[in-house]
């Protein structure tokens, strides 16, 4: 029996003898499956071929956590590290015994949130390697392939991790799309950590937000505004988004909302 791993979205399932035909994730609308179509691997078999986990500083109170060379949609992960226990969030599909040791040198894991499915990866791989709960929102729960009783499903629009830290409910992408909101980050103007709830974009004066990024399809007007009402009463200074540097380092909440802005306008036009 194995955990297989999409190797298109980097979900890891329930064990099973031989894997399944097919991805429920990547065949919803919003992703894809590939030409030469569904392929799997393990942790195992990534080791054999040679894939490492990389790390380093994104900025005060974090470190970026990603697979090299690039795995499923090349995310990199973000350990935050707060007064009150260290914060995985969002996740990715592999593990090697160099990147345990650092973040156990750091103190662990008190907690794994993730923002959206496409980011769920090897999550609990990692909850049973760091002895920690796994909080995902209720609305997506249609998407866990590989079952723990270590997954905490919460309802509603905020989850209180502890004294720093909550997660947001914004929707849109998915309907539990989340972002992870840190009071005392940036010096105590906020941080906001968005996977692609929030999309940085090349132009980093700018974020967007869409239903499906690889297949290009909108989100309406009621959507992007329910998204900015939600986000209202967090305050944030930094945004940071899902991959290496993607980063807002300074007037990230006004940027966004110009950026809503824009974005209404034009489906508005």
């Amino acid at each position: 029996m194995k955990h297989y791993i999409c190797q298109t979205c980097g979900t890891q399932y329930n064990a099973k003898r031989q894997p399944i035909a097919f991805c429920p994730i990547c065949e919803d609308e919003r992703l894809y499956v590939k030409d030469d179509g569904q392929t799997w691997t393990t942790i195992e078999e990534m080791r054999e071929n040679g894939y490492q986990v990389e790390h380093r500083e994104e900025g005060e109170g974090l470190i970026g956590i990603g697979i090299s060379p690039a795995f499923g949609f090349g995310q990199r992960a973000l350990l935050l590290k707060t007064e009150h226990g260290n914060i995985l969030w969002d996740c990715i599909s592999y593990m090697d015994q160099e990147i345990i040791a650092m973040i156990k040198a750091e103190g662990g894991i008190d907690a794994i949130a993730i923002s959206h499915p496409h980011y769920y990866g090897s999550m609990v791989e990692w909850a049973e390697q760091f002895d920690c709960p796994i909080f995902l929102h209720a609305d997506d729960a249609a998407f866990v392939m590989r079952e723990s009783d270590r997954i905490t499903f919460w309802e509603g629009n905020r989850h209180v991790i502890n004294e720093d830290v909550t997660i947001v409910r914004l929707g849109g992408h998915f309907l539990g799309s989340a972002v992870l909101h840190w009071e005392k980050g940036a010096d105590g103007k906020g941080v906001l950590l968005t996977g692609d709830t929030i999309q940085l974009v090349a132009d980093k004066r700018w974020v967007s937000f869409m239903y499906s990024y690889p297949n290009q399809i909108p989100l309406p007007i009621r959507e992007i505004k329910q998204m900015m009402k939600r986000l209202e009463s967090y305050p944030f200074y930094t945004l940071y988004g899902s991959k290496w540097g993607e980063i807002i380092r300074e007037d990230a909440k006004v940027r966004v909302k110009k950026s809503a802005v824009r974005y209404i306008q034009v489906l508005d036009n």
